[in-house]
């Protein structure tokens, strides 16, 4: 989750305004945000992150506010039958159902927020329980592997609890400062991802080229050991060199990266799938590059090159 409301929720109570945080625990049909969909808004009225896409949200907004108020803890509902459908964003059809919390006395204690933000501030994957009669709030680091392979946030079997998962930003490794390089990390950015992009060819790697982000002008080996490759990881290769691609591909196939890409045409697979077997890794091992890269979609030219790259890392996170 990439929300940034709860470090706005945190920075508003330090700041001594007050905040209630507002979170899509359920959605059916239409509703435009998934679970775990956060909106802050302080004491004065300022908001953070949405939870419907709505013309303002404005009823989401007020509840908060009351809760502000009065204290407690609310299940808001609402759907497409409703006089407020539209006001949330529910015009198209739909449910959805938010809970409605303060920060401090009645809702989420401040030092439960303090350090939810400290973990995501340290890439740390946790889980924030809450039970939606508001009698029972815990952070958790166990128990949800699914959940957490998933990014899904949701309500327990029984109805009684909801678990937002807060896991560590999407990143996406780029080796090749190419032009799909420039394109792809653009489209990726909204998404979600945090970029890096890697080329010891500081011509091709450059801040002109890629302003605003990482840059590591290394061998790629010794680049991804530095940057790290974890679960929430997606490394793909562009070079056409296999100088630089293998090395990459031999630290990424050792890893728990999420998605594995490689430029190439189908020769160039064969010939690296060959040099890969010679060094000793298994079929299964190679069976995770996704070469030729991107979902098959006749892609013309740079920019649906990278639309495809995008499209197919996403199939692999949510529909692993």
């Amino acid at each position: 989750m990439s929300e940034t409301a709860p470090e706005q929720a945190l920075a508003w109570v330090d700041a001594g305004q007050g905040a209630a945080l507002a979170t899509v625990i359920e959605t059916w049909g239409s509703a435009p945000r998934r679970g775990g969909a956060l909106r802050g808004v302080s004491g004065g009225g300022a908001r953070e992150g949405a939870v419907s896409g709505g013309c303002g949200e404005g009823a989401v907004v007020l509840e908060a506010l009351e809760v502000l108020q009065d204290g407690g803890t609310r299940v808001l509902e609402y759907g497409v039958s409703d006089g407020d459908a539209f006001a949330v964003g529910l015009a198209c059809g739909g449910n959805i159902r938010i809970l409605v919390e303060p920060i401090g006395a009645g809702g989420m204690p401040v030092e439960m927020l303090r350090d939810l933000v400290t973990a995501r501030a340290e890439r740390q994957q946790i889980a924030y329980e809450v039970a939606l009669d508001g009698v029972h709030r815990a952070l958790v680091r166990d128990g949800y592997d699914d959940r957490f392979r998933r990014d899904q946030s949701g309500v327990s079997e029984d109805g009684s609890t909801f678990v937002a998962i807060h896991n560590p930003p999407l990143r996406l490794i780029v080796v090749g400062g190419v032009h799909i390089a420039q394109l792809l990390v653009e489209m990726a950015r909204p998404v979600g991802f945090d970029p890096i992009v890697v080329d010891p060819r500081e011509a091709f790697g450059s801040a002109d080229r890629f302003p605003d982000v990482r840059l590591i002008n290394d061998w790629p080996d010794e680049a991804l050991a530095d940057a790290g490759v974890d679960a929430r990881a997606a490394v793909v290769l562009l070079t056409h060199d296999p100088k630089l691609d293998d090395p990459a591909l031999h630290v990424a196939l050792r890893s728990d990266a999420f998605y594995i890409g490689a430029l190439g045409s189908k020769r160039t697979h064969a010939s690296r799938v060959a040099r890969l077997s010679d060094a000793g890794f298994s079929e299964a091992d190679i069976a995770r590059i996704a070469g030729p890269v991107g979902l098959d979609i006749g892609a013309a030219g740079p920019a649906e090159i990278a639309v495809s790259l995008l499209a197919q890392m996403l199939q692999n996170l949510r529909q692993p």
